[in-house]
């Protein structure tokens, strides 16, 4: 029974970093039966992604290149008044699902869950950052990334950009590509999101 992984006090002989996506799979599956994370456990080599993802996050950068599997349904709408262009509603609804992944997380359990597998991240993330580099820090300057992140009530203004569209306040254009993203969920959502990770925070 995979859920018997995740309980505490289990025993649990990781098999090496290459061999480790079985494993994961098991106890992210007891974690969390959401169609996104089931979604995101069709990739391979999951903790190597995982840590990219932390690690470009943490330095500000947006990570949706490696999380195409994931990535919303639908495309970016705009609201035109005139000259003047908005965030429509619906590009924020896009994300709802994502936010309802996160949202079901049981954050003392993604707790337990990290601190068995933290032999093997730690792993991938020296081979990615250097073999001095610690996760757990990397960790945290990712949470702090995405919770210094502004929650934007009302009329969103956005202008194009050399791609897509670009937030019209500098304020808001001035933010990480990390932040700019997660403010593309809109404001219920970013809120959703946030309000776990401080969870999660207080859990590890």
């Amino acid at each position: 029974d995979a859920r018997s992984l995740t309980e505490p006090g289990a025993a649990l002989d990781l098999p090496p970093l290459d061999d480790s996506d079985t494993l994961v799979r098991d106890l992210v599956r007891a974690l969390s039966e959401h169609p996104l994370v089931a979604a995101w456990l069709t990739n391979d080599q999951l903790l190597r992604n995982f840590v990219v993802v932390v690690k470009n996050i943490g330095d500000g950068d947006t990570p949706s290149g490696h999380l195409n599997m994931v990535a919303p349904q639908g495309r970016f709408i705009t609201r035109e008044q005139g000259a003047r262009s908005s965030i429509d509603a619906r590009s924020y609804a896009r994300f709802d699902p994502h936010a309802g992944a996160v949202s079901a997380i049981d954050a003392q359990g993604a707790a337990q869950l990290y601190a068995r597998l933290k032999p093997r991240i730690e792993e991938a993330y020296r081979e990615l950052a250097g073999k001095d580099a610690d996760f757990d820090r990397a960790l945290q300057r990712a949470i702090v990334e995405l919770l210094k992140a502004p929650v934007v009530e009302g009329e969103v203004m956005v202008v194009p950009a050399s791609i897509g569209y670009g937030y019209a306040d500098p304020r808001l254009e001035s933010l990480s590509h990390a932040q700019k993203q997660l403010l593309r969920m809109g404001p219920q959502n970013v809120r959703v999101v946030q309000e776990k990770l401080r969870a999660i925070a207080s859990a590890t």
